[in-house]
């Protein structure tokens, strides 16, 4: 049954529905071929409440508060949640023309990506007051560091590698599930060396090991995704933010009342 529920996924991952995206260039895959990844699912420990407003693009823990992306024209901004009760403490607006995406903490600042504008704004972690900003072509979707270079989903199949400093491309990593292309990436988080991406309108998530780009492990989330009951076709699930302080994981959506805390067990 586990290999049956794998294969269906790995055929609605293969066809997820298309949303308008850069394309990039073909990257060299590695010669070790991928093997069939595992199936996981999240175990609940925690419900915390989640703005319901929100249309969620990015999401991390940093400095014992959640930090949130948000998208939409006229309504992006980067905020500090309390977790305890979804308070936002500090907010920062992005200009009303541009629309929020992906999110990470690089250092002392916090780097917000736009969708079509090209356009990473830099926000001081502690004040989120706006330090500057870098440009880098094409779209934004999802973001996030492993402590050296940032990574940063554009919707394609390939994640690429950013300097944090230029925002130049310094490498790029062609992700695949089982030796075929996966796009439609999303919303990033680098956890205990794995590479999480939600991958968008579809109620999964995709464990990448980033020295590969294979897909190791396929989230399901279908039971949570029953719990939130959303009612908006854009409702999907997005946002990964991992405490490694207190080994934590969050998961929420876009417009989802509820943040939870899961561990990912086998299935």
């Amino acid at each position: 049954m586990r290999t049956l529920i794998i294969l269906a996924v790995l055929a609605l991952l293969g066809s997820a529905p298309p949303r308008t995206a850069q394309s990039s260039p073909p990257v060299a895959t590695a010669a070790v071929p991928d093997e069939r990844p595992v199936l996981l699912v999240p175990h609940i420990v925690a419900r915390y409440p989640h703005d319901r407003g929100a249309f969620t693009e990015g999401l991390i823990w940093s400095d014992g508060a959640l930090y949130e992306s948000v998208g939409m024209e006229g309504m992006s901004e980067v905020r500090r949640v309390r977790l305890a009760d979804g308070k936002v403490l500090a907010r920062a607006r992005i200009p009303a023309a541009q629309f929020g995406e992906g999110l990470a903490r690089w250092r002392d600042q916090l780097i917000s990506l736009t969708w079509h504008d090209g356009i990473a704004h830099r926000w001081n972690a502690r004040t989120l007051r706006g330090v500057g900003e870098a440009h880098y072509p094409g779209e934004g979707w999802g973001l996030t560091s492993d402590g050296d270079t940032l990574i940063e989903s554009d919707g394609s199949a390939t994640l690429k590698r950013i300097d944090a400093r230029s925002f130049g491309v310094v490498g790029s990593m062609a992700v695949t599930v089982n030796g075929k292309p996966l796009d439609q990436l999303n919303e990033l988080e680098m956890v205990n060396g794995a590479l999480l991406a939600n991958i968008w309108r579809t109620p999964y998530l995709v464990r990448i090991d980033p020295a590969t780009g294979h897909v190791t492990a396929i989230v399901d989330l279908r039971a949570i995704l029953a719990e939130v009951k959303p009612t908006n076709i854009d409702a999907v699930a997005n946002g990964i933010a991992w405490d490694a302080d207190r080994h934590r994981l969050f998961i929420t959506g876009k417009l989802w009342p509820t943040v939870f805390e899961v561990t990912l067990d086998p299935s």
